[in-house]
């Protein structure tokens, strides 16, 4: 199978979550100040899914420009990922309409672990089936591993933190996606070497 119909689906699907957040955002029931702070915990709530989504999306599109040829192990794995990845938009909007309840924080945490761990088995897949092909590549995409470690603990650690100060679990987060801010520099100087 070629890349770009994977690629293709990845974007829209990517594209309809952030669709489908930006819609759940009510417009207020009132033209002045109070009804636009009435919102703030929904949009803080969208602001910090949609840099996790961008996050990801960046991430992914660099994953996947490294790659030459699909398997059905990694249809099935990227859908898996996609499949967790569009439950971000209930989990935005559930955290914020209750105005970040500890339990709903909490279900974002594990949601976004989930989430990692898709993108970590993904990520391990396409650096196995470039073992042959290239093992520098292989190897600067397994260096991605210690990332997704660290993002895993940040969003572990909003897990007890919830029980204090939610607020304090709404930091971890936007470090958790602040590590995958900037993609691999490796892997784009190594794909741009071997264009």
């Amino acid at each position: 199978m070629n890349k770009s119909r994977l690629e293709a689906f990845s974007d829209g699907v990517l594209a309809i979550i952030i669709t489908i957040m930006v819609l759940e955002i009510k417009v207020p029931e009132t033209a002045n100040w109070q009804g636009v702070t009435h919102l703030i915990p929904t949009l803080v709530s969208y602001i910090l899914s949609f840099a996790v989504v961008g996050v990801y999306w960046n991430n992914h599109h660099h994953l996947l420009h490294a790659l030459k040829k699909v398997s059905s192990a990694m249809m099935w794995t990227n859908l898996n990922l996609l499949f967790w990845l569009s439950l971000i938009p209930f989990g935005t909007k559930w955290m914020g309409e209750t105005h970040f309840d500890r339990f709903t924080v909490i279900a974002y945490s594990l949601l976004l672990i989930v989430c990692g761990i898709s993108y970590n088995l993904l990520q391990n897949l396409i650096a196995k089936s470039l073992k042959n092909e290239n093992s520098n590549l292989t190897i600067i995409i397994k260096k991605q591993n210690s990332k997704v470690l660290l993002s895993t603990v940040c969003n572990l650690l909003s897990i007890p933190t919830a029980f204090i100060n939610p607020h304090i679990s709404l930091v971890f987060f936007a470090i958790s996606s602040t590590i995958w801010i900037v993609p691999s520099k490796e892997i784009e100087k190594e794909l741009s070497q071997q264009e």
